[in-house]
């Protein structure tokens, strides 16, 4: 299973070859390779796999998914702190 993640452009590199940006991804910024998405630009969202852009995504959609992700974290939480709740304390 492979999981890629949306990301905003915030910045190309020009000249670079690879073609190669800045992406943010809720704030964490990283160096992403861009050359599979050459027509892309600083303000779209992207797909990122291990850090290849495998394709462009339009705002609504990345924000849905993005949205998709927080809920999982927050329920990821809620299991742990069920889980720590039922241990017995040392």
């Amino acid at each position: 299973m492979c999981l890629a993640i949306p990301g905003k452009v915030v910045s190309l590199k020009s000249g670079s070859q690879p073609l190669m940006g800045t992406v943010s991804f809720g704030g964490v910024e990283k160096e992403v390779c861009l050359e599979w998405t050459p027509d892309v630009a600083v303000g779209e969202y992207v797909i990122v796999h291990v850090g290849f852009a495998i394709s462009k995504m339009d705002e609504e959609e990345a924000q849905e998914t993005l949205s998709l992700f927080q809920q999982m974290q927050a329920t990821m939480d809620e299991l742990d702190d069920a889980d720590n709740d039922e241990k017995p304390a040392s």
